[in-house]
């Protein structure tokens, strides 16, 4: 961190920032002079993920969405260099292997919940009094959080979960004037696949940086501008 508060640039923290789109993002707001905070489980991990960011325009913080304690630390240690956090992206997220409900242990139930719901929220809560009017707040939703996957029941309650606390927070924030946008990516080229099907046709996904620029171009509209949802999928149509 800087030894004193940043003011020249604008701020976005994006949790999962260490890998697939999260990284992404990182990079284009960075190329887009932006101050980047990354958050994530590892802290090798975050080391290498913000040494590919600009020189003295990323940081790295360890933080693990699902422990409250773990992301009000997060944020007292933004608050002590940043005054406002211009962009939120909530985009830590985790999958499962898949399983029908009656062959899906409870302990990857609540993981998935924990991380892509709770989390979301816990991130969500701890950034708002750094946000001020004009700022923006992403949930990476994916598409899963509008369509239904067999053997994906955790993935799915918590993405359908998200939606709904997106759509909530969009109410609550509406008269702040700090935009919720819902990223709602189809299948996109990135380690999660590895998760749950470990040969998927990556060649027909879009990449990580499309859904990146698109989100990017999204935040950067105009306040006026309406935008609730950003929705990009691959041409070939693959899920």
């Amino acid at each position: 961190m800087p030894s004193a508060k940043a003011e020249q640039n604008k701020l976005v923290v994006i949790t999962g920032g260490s890998r697939g789109i999260g990284l992404a993002m990182a990079r284009v707001f960075a190329k887009n002079n932006y101050t980047v905070i990354i958050t994530g489980r590892d802290p090798n991990r975050l080391q290498d993920a913000a040494g590919e960011l600009k020189k003295d325009q990323a940081t790295a913080i360890p933080c693990d969405v699902r422990d409250p304690a773990s992301v009000e630390k997060l944020f007292q240690e933004i608050g002590k260099y940043h005054s406002t956090i211009d962009v939120l992206v909530n985009n830590a997220g985790v999958a499962h292997t898949l399983a029908p409900v009656d062959r899906l242990p409870v302990e990857t139930w609540k993981e998935v919940i924990d991380t892509n719901l709770t989390g979301t929220f816990l991130v969500t809560r701890s950034a708002l009094p750094l946000m001020r009017a004009g700022g923006t707040i992403v949930n990476n939703l994916s598409v899963a959080a509008i369509t239904p996957f067999p053997g994906m029941s955790a993935y799915n309650a918590s993405k359908f979960g998200a939606l709904g606390f997106t759509q909530a927070l969009r109410e609550d924030l509406r008269k702040r004037g700090i935009r919720v946008l819902a990223l709602l990516a189809g299948a996109t080229d990135t380690e999660i696949w590895g998760q749950f099907w470990a040969d998927a046709p990556k060649e027909k996904m879009i990449s990580a940086e499309t859904v990146a620029e698109a989100v990017f171009h999204a935040v950067s509209a105009p306040a006026n501008t309406s935008i609730d949802e950003i929705r990009i999928s691959p041409a070939a149509g693959v899920l």
